[in-house]
């Protein structure tokens, strides 16, 4: 029965109370005050090493000697001499990537050479092709004197040989042939 009642009780109060209302939480700043509270407990220790560190570097500047040491002269000859071996091995690959580069020029300058070397020379080429074409006009004029006995435009071929060609040795050709057609004419 007391559970009844409790039970009783427990509805009634609940009507009493009516409905729970939603709560809202704003873990951002909830978050934001954590980060505050953070920072304010490591601040105050760093700026308290920070002054500290600040005087003891005041103190030591206060009291450290103004004429360099044995060592600190060692250290600047050593600086300076390294200096001078920096300038020296700027100087010596400076001087080594210009004779790499002369190297390169100078073989791409054989190759070109070797290049044009290899290339016909362009007058002996029209002399040969001249001297064909005063060849290939006498032919022509051979086997039209000979074969077709047409003596007139074997003549015609014969000087326009000699009048294109005047010093080539086909024109020569081409006068002993136009001598002998006269020769045999008389």
């Amino acid at each position: 029965m007391t559970e009844d009642k409790i039970k009783n009780l427990l509805q009634q109060a609940d009507k009493a109370a009516g409905r729970i209302a939603p709560v809202e939480v704003n873990v951002s700043a909830i978050r934001r005050r954590a980060g505050r509270k953070n920072m304010i407990m490591m601040v105050a220790p760093l700026a308290s090493a920070a002054v500290i560190m600040l005087a003891l570097s005041i103190l030591s500047m206060m009291f450290r000697t103004t004429e360099p040491t044995m060592e600190h002269r060692k250290i600047a000859l050593l600086e300076t001499q390294i200096k001078q071996l920096q300038a020296r091995t700027d100087a010596a690959l400076s001087l080594i990537q210009e004779v790499l580069d002369q190297e390169r020029r100078q073989s791409r300058l054989n190759e070109l050479q070797a290049q044009l070397a290899s290339i016909p020379d362009p007058l002996e080429e029209v002399r040969k092709q001249v001297d064909k074409t005063a060849f290939f006009l006498v032919y022509q004029a051979d086997r039209l004197y000979r074969e077709l006995n047409q003596t007139d435009s074997a003549v015609e071929n014969y000087n326009r040989v000699i009048e294109l060609f005047p010093e080539n040795r086909w024109a020569k050709v081409a006068r002993q042939r136009l001598t002998e057609i006269e020769n045999r004419k008389i």
